[in-house]
């Protein structure tokens, strides 16, 4: 604690509890002036010292105790399903030697549970605390998902001493013997389980963290739903701790009666279900949809041409059935998409499909452009797929990019296309045009049936 100016240390704790402690993490626990966690984590902790007359010491449980889910605001790391490795032990030494020593001498620091939601409260808190030395308990390695890599955005990397603890990933890992580096992990302690979707794939290896006990069930539905009821689903509660308990089944066949809120989802993808490319194109009738869709042949190119890149933020505009923002997000988890529609039965169609083809996060915007693209974020890439002979769209979408922003429009009609050769008169860039027979039944043979053609104009902004 003292090497730290700013006294801020995240500790990461198992379900092994103390005795799963290094000494570092010890050394922090007992000389901390405050300590914030979860319920469930401070009554980890060993009991406070006995003060001079015999009455308990400042610490204690205060503030709003821990609603469920509330430490999956933060994001923390293996939270319902963090465990700790017991004997975690490093060159800082085991908990079984300073760990005994510390727990004798008892933890002094005051205790306060986290509120409900914490997120908005977190910088009053510890402004509160300023000046103290605090200590923050989480689940597991602090920087998987977790509280860590929150207080680090929100106070600096310099201002925040992490001692990490095995992770529940890394514990259900070693318990089934697979390779990290060949799984794939997420986290359903904040999010929906719709994005488990791209995942899916078959023979693949997904390590999932648990919300609650209901989160194994909803892996095993979306698998059923999927055609992948064939999957091995092994559910690894309280990992590390002496209630540690493995449940195995299909997701056809899986048990989840009286699974424990703390567990770890390990999937095994079986062979039966339909495949969804990685790559952009998925099939039409991926979609739900009206008409209004962007084949996949065009699709494909559109993406393409739109050159999605991890962190960059899309409009959609005019986004039909919410194809482009779709397979933009799905190109990469941390591209992000704003679909603008005016119509608003085919904004909630955009929704479903979001939702089905695991990109939830998509934003719908339910209006016309161009007063609809008033107030969004600043997008580094604009994508027109209707409305480009309407006044004002373009201009208010080039305006809004930066340089070096790129913008992609595509038409259909002979209006559309008289737009786009103007724009591409005075600002340059590309044209592409491109033509799509698809083969299907003349009477008793096979003919070549053609679809309107799409020109594309691209251009990056200088």
């Amino acid at each position: 604690m003292t090497e730290n100016p700013a006294g801020l240390t995240v500790v990461g704790i198992g379900a092994d509890g103390w005795a799963g402690l290094a000494g570092t993490a010890v050394a922090a626990l007992t000389a901390a002036d405050v300590i914030f966690g979860s319920d469930r984590q401070l009554a980890l902790l060993p009991p406070a010292p006995l003060g001079p007359a015999g009455a308990v010491g400042p610490s204690g449980a205060v503030g709003s105790a821990e609603a469920p889910g509330s430490a999956g605001a933060l994001g923390q790391s293996g939270a319902p399903g963090s465990a700790g490795s017991a004997g975690s032990a490093g060159a800082d030494g085991l908990a079984g030697t300073d760990g005994l020593a510390g727990a004798a001498a008892g933890v002094a620091g005051q205790r306060i549970a986290w509120p409900s939601p914490l997120l908005p409260a977190l910088p009053a808190l510890l402004e509160q605390h300023r000046g103290r030395r605090i200590a923050v308990l989480a689940s597991g390695d602090p920087m998987v998902h977790g509280i860590g890599a929150t207080l680090v955005r929100l106070v600096g990397r310099e201002s925040v001493r992490v001692i990490p603890h095995p992770s529940s990933v890394s514990l259900a890992a070693a318990r089934l013997g697979w390779t990290l580096a060949d799984v794939d992990v997420l986290s359903l302690v904040n999010a929906p389980v719709e994005k488990l979707h791209p995942l899916v794939h078959p023979g693949r290896r997904i390590l999932v963290l648990s919300r609650d006990a209901e989160s194994p069930g909803l892996v095993a539905a979306l698998l059923r739903d999927r055609g992948y009821a064939d999957s091995t689903v092994t559910v690894l509660a309280q990992l590390g701790g002496e209630g540690e308990t493995v449940v195995s089944g299909t997701a056809e066949s899986l048990d989840t009666a009286g699974l424990d809120p703390l567990n770890v989802v390990a999937v095994e993808c079986g062979r039966g279900g339909v495949a969804r490319p990685v790559v952009p194109g998925l099939p039409d009738d991926a979609y739900e949809s009206d008409g209004q869709l962007t084949k996949r042949e065009v699709r494909a190119v559109t993406v393409a041409i739109l050159g999605p890149q991890p962190g960059e933020l899309l409009w959609d505009v005019g986004a039909g059935s919410g194809s482009i923002a779709i397979e933009w997000m799905r190109s990469h988890r941390a591209c992000r998409a704003v679909a603008v529609e005016s119509s608003p039965e085919r904004a909630g169609r955009i929704r479903a499909n979001a939702a089905a083809l695991g990109v939830p996060d998509l934003r719908v915007v339910e209006g016309r452009a161009p007063g609809a693209l008033a107030g969004l974020p600043a997008p580094d890439v604009v994508f027109i797929g209707g409305g480009v002979t309407r006044d004002g769209v373009l201009d208010a979408a080039w305006d809004v990019l930066a340089a070096g922003g790129r913008l992609v429009a595509n038409a259909v009609t002979l209006e559309s296309e008289a737009v786009i050769a103007a724009w591409y008169a005075k600002l340059g860039g590309e044209l592409t045009r491109v033509a799509v027979n698809r083969a299907s039944p003349v009477g008793g043979f096979t003919g070549w049936r053609a679809m309107m053609p799409v020109t594309i104009w691209s251009v990056v902004k200088r």
